[in-house]
């Protein structure tokens, strides 16, 4: 009779410690990771941002689609050799759309999408008859992000252009 509740009692002890090890390293585990996402260390921000790498200072205005349709946003004033977020967390879509100013010795980055814009700082939903609405049609380039989370764009001077500051 003591073989037999000697036996049963290793067997429960034998599961109770498999299951107590178990949620010991589970709350191990949570521990550490809260440990890690802690104060002190964060996770990687997704942003898009901007990088100036002129020897200028530009005007940048954004172009995107989200949920609510086609958006273009602007201006950030960016200067010369900085970087700024444009739009902070993970990117929703694969493409965004620029259109930047070169303030100091002119030009433009350009392309052929077309969107709305205002001389002044500016939020327009849609895409459509920007100048019946009081805005300008402004042409954007694509920024082909490969659906990756962040997104860096750096601007540079045209070839042959002085790089000094």
């Amino acid at each position: 009779m003591f073989a037999c509740n000697a036996s049963r009692n290793a067997t429960h002890v034998r599961s109770t410690l498999r299951r107590w090890s178990t949620a010991t390293i589970a709350a191990l585990g949570f521990t550490v990771l809260g440990i890690l996402l802690g104060p002190g260390i964060s996770p990687a921000n997704a942003d898009l941002k901007l990088c100036n790498t002129t020897a200028s200072r530009v005007g940048v205005a954004i172009g995107y689609k989200d949920t609510e349709g086609w958006a273009s946003e602007g201006w950030w004033n960016i200067a010369s050799h900085t970087c700024e977020t444009l739009l902070k967390g993970v990117l929703i879509g694969r493409y965004y759309y620029i259109h930047a100013v070169d303030y100091d010795r002119g030009g433009e980055w350009a392309g052929n999408l077309y969107m709305c814009t205002d001389d002044k700082s500016f939020t327009i939903r849609g895409t459509d008859d920007c100048e019946k609405r009081g805005h300008k049609r402004t042409g954007f380039f694509e920024v082909d992000t490969g659906e990756e989370r962040d997104w860096t764009v750096r601007l540079t001077d045209p070839e042959g252009e002085a790089k000094n500051p």
